[in-house]
């Protein structure tokens, strides 16, 4: 008898569990296809940014402006997908490869900054700031975390990144997922999509940029509100070049 109560028990939790999921992530499904026609107000990211932005200074300089997508330089399009995703156009949302040789890399670059630190005390942190490799996400990976999900490293979540990707790329096309990562992609402290960064940095509209001034914006990409600060270091230097001999090669999406 009592076994049959916590069996039944058991069944009906498990269905309240899996209803729940279900209802989870088809909130995501309906919030991605109405992204297919109406741009996304904010994305979770930018919220966590406000918030830590107004708990630290107690206001709030925040820059941030639509533009379509055909109103976006070409250059500044094709750069962005030479420094982030260069296979952007021709994979389903992940690029297992990229993963693979980015998780090695950044053990090797971890292992090394903690090397470092032992010896000269200097805080890991600092040290990472300049040997921290390129991370391995697609493009639409980095959207599919940026618009709805939290910062926190845990096994859980990849998987809802790796599901949300998967509903970007079937649901939207990639112009679409292009134009709103574009539009919503962090350049600096409180400066948020490439017309804000266009502004921000050569007082001018996204449409406007030259291919050098899109190299150097997509070069602020992986660590923008660190590499702002340093415009000038070898590292950007280098990498500016290897994307203005690649950037006639980007393949960008039809």
């Amino acid at each position: 008898m009592i076994i049959n109560f916590w069996h039944g028990t058991y069944k009906e939790f498990a269905k309240w569990i899996f209803s729940a999921f279900l209802c989870f992530e088809l909130f995501f499904a309906i919030r991605i296809s109405l992204m297919a026609f109406v741009n996304p107000e904010s994305t979770a990211f930018q919220r966590s940014e406000i918030r830590r932005i107004w708990a630290d200074k107690a206001e709030l300089k925040w820059q941030q402006s639509w533009v379509d997508y055909n109103n976006i330089s070409i250059s500044l399009k094709r750069a962005v997908i030479v420094s982030e995703d260069d296979s952007f156009s021709r994979h389903s949302g992940l690029n297992w490869t990229s993963i693979e040789t980015a998780w090695k890399k950044n053990t090797i670059a971890k292992a090394k900054a903690e090397r470092i630190s032992k010896q000269t005390g200097i805080p890991i942190s600092e040290i990472s700031a300049s040997t921290k490799i390129i991370g391995g996400s697609t493009i639409t990976q980095q959207l599919s975390k940026n618009l709805f999900l939290s910062g926190e490293r845990t096994f859980f979540r990849k998987l809802q990144e790796f599901y949300i990707t998967f509903l970007l790329e079937a649901i939207l096309s990639k112009k679409r997922i292009l134009e709103i990562y574009l539009n919503n992609v962090e350049f600096g402290e409180g400066i948020f999509g490439v017309q804000a960064a266009s502004q921000f940095y050569f007082q001018k509209n996204s449409s406007q940029l030259n291919e050098l001034e899109a190299v150097r914006l997509a070069i602020l990409l992986p660590r923008p509100k660190y590499f702002e600060k340093n415009m000038a270091s070898q590292y950007l230097k280098e990498r500016s070049q290897v994307i203005l001999m690649r950037i006639d090669q980007a393949i960008l999406p039809k």
